[in-house]
């Protein structure tokens, strides 16, 4: 009998307690928040910080005097509120820096917001005893399948964070899956204009499974008739610097092939059909814009490469942080619930700054773009052209060997082609950063333009 009452007792209490709970949440017919509130309050005080739409106040970034978050100014921008201009600045065009984005989160911050609990996933796994989210997961297959720009039935799926981890993981799995009787280090090669990221790499590490030898052109012939060369290869497509829809260079038994596929969303290139290689990296910075929560993937055909690749996140880094993880998921949830809304804005952006890039060169004698031949586009039933994310610039006087020396004089800071293995005549200049930063890269270079002999006048 006291059992009973006492179970009855437990019973009522815990009733009475939830509806304490619901009550103090739901308030007048309106859901009011608790233990978020002033997480909550704090990140809306922040984004009202008004800073003259030429920068942004962070919850953990500068603070003035008084301890209270404070304006960190775009370029050529300064004084309290970002108001000021400095008149004769260097317009930055070398970062990739996907800052072209940030205008769509401001307008989509609703849908996108996101407020973490201070006891969110703190276990190195899920229940599943994975290092990588089911939903998320899921949600990547639903995008690329939504977009139409990858095969992702029958495949596996691996996170890193950013697509350096991811291509680091995949040169390490693929140099493994390499069988021949040579002791030689596999060879890892990539087409001239090449994102340099991946000779990077390859010579930081030091690894005696792979080296880094240079152009994949060199190697086509040696590659396909000697059966003891292991050779890896990376294929940028779209390709950064220059935009092109770029195809493997070297085929045989003995060549794996890592598709760098981060600017293959309608943003930058024509979808003209959806990616089906072996092994495809993907990365959110290109995606989103969020450069900085470092979230990349690939998409592998084969299982033993998927699963060395696995290995080699939980060595490196006991995989990706739950919280980025959970920030990729909010945000890809955000863009297939408002549909094409990301890619429209995105797509126009990019269409607008070319087209604006193009038509100032196209008055010069000395400076010239690449070329793209325009392409019919699933994902919008159209042909048209390309909205590269770097412009691949090149020097047309003989005199002007170092193109970077040439822009830098006129206040531009590029890459240098060297950098790309390609030669100095050629330099990138992204088109991805603020609207700022672009602004006032078209303007350095009407200035440059207008001060040439001989240059069209409009």
């Amino acid at each position: 009998m006291v059992k009973s009452v006492y179970v009855a007792s437990l019973v009522s209490s815990i009733v009475v307690n939830l509806l304490f709970i619901i009550i103090n949440i739901y308030v007048g017919g309106e859901w009011s928040l608790s233990w978020s509130s002033k997480a909550a309050a704090e990140a809306e005080a922040v984004a009202e910080i008004a800073c003259s739409g030429h920068g942004r106040a962070y919850l953990d970034g500068l603070v003035g005097d008084g301890n209270e978050p404070v304006c960190e100014c775009n370029t050529c921008y300064t004084g309290p509120n970002c108001y000021h201009f400095i008149p004769h600045c260097t317009a930055d065009a070398d970062s990739g820096d996907p800052l072209f984005l940030e205008p769509f989160w401001m307008q989509h911050s609703t849908s996108s917001a996101l407020v973490v609990s201070g006891w969110h996933r703190m276990s190195y796994s899920f229940n599943d005893n994975t290092l990588i989210s089911q939903h998320l997961e899921s949600l990547i297959r639903k995008l690329h399948a939504f977009v139409g720009n990858a095969v992702t039935q029958d495949r596996y799926i691996v996170f890193g964070a950013g697509s350096t981890q991811v291509l680091s993981a995949a040169a390490y799995a693929l140099s493994l899956a390499n069988s021949s009787s040579s002791q030689s280090p596999t060879r890892v090669v990539a087409s001239v204009p090449y994102y340099a990221l991946y000779k990077q790499q390859v010579e930081y590490f030091n690894s005696e499974k792979f080296k880094y030898e240079g152009d994949a052109h060199t190697w086509r012939n040696r590659s396909e008739s000697d059966a003891s060369t292991n050779v890896i290869e990376f294929v940028t497509s779209p390709n950064n610097p220059d935009g092109l829809l770029n195809k493997a260079v070297l085929h045989g038994p003995n060549v794996k092939t890592i598709y760098d596929r981060a600017y293959y969303w309608p943003h930058f290139t024509p979808i003209p059909a959806p990616a089906d290689e072996d092994l495809m990296v993907f990365t959110l910075s290109k995606l989103t814009g969020h450069a900085g929560s470092r979230f990349g993937w690939a998409v592998v055909k084969d299982e033993t490469v998927f699963n060395n690749m696995v290995l080699h996140m939980q060595v490196n880094s006991i995989g990706v942080s739950k919280d980025t993880q959970l920030r990729a998921f909010k945000l890809l949830k955000a863009i297939l619930e408002e549909g094409t809304q990301i890619f429209d804005f995105a797509y126009q952006t990019m269409k607008s700054r070319w087209e604006r890039l193009a038509t100032t060169l196209s008055l010069s004698n000395r400076f010239s773009l690449q070329k793209i031949n325009p392409q019919y586009c699933f994902f919008y039933n159209k042909v048209r052209e390309s909205s590269p994310a770097y412009a691949w610039v090149k020097c047309e006087k003989e005199e002007d060997k170092d193109c970077y020396a040439v822009l830098k004089a006129a206040n531009i800071i590029g890459r240098k082609g060297n950098v790309f293995g390609s030669e100095d005549n050629y330099v990138r200049l992204s088109l991805v950063r603020s609207q700022d930063d672009f602004d006032i890269l078209i303007q350095r270079l009407q200035k440059l333009v207008s001060e040439e002999d001989g240059a069209i006048s409009m």
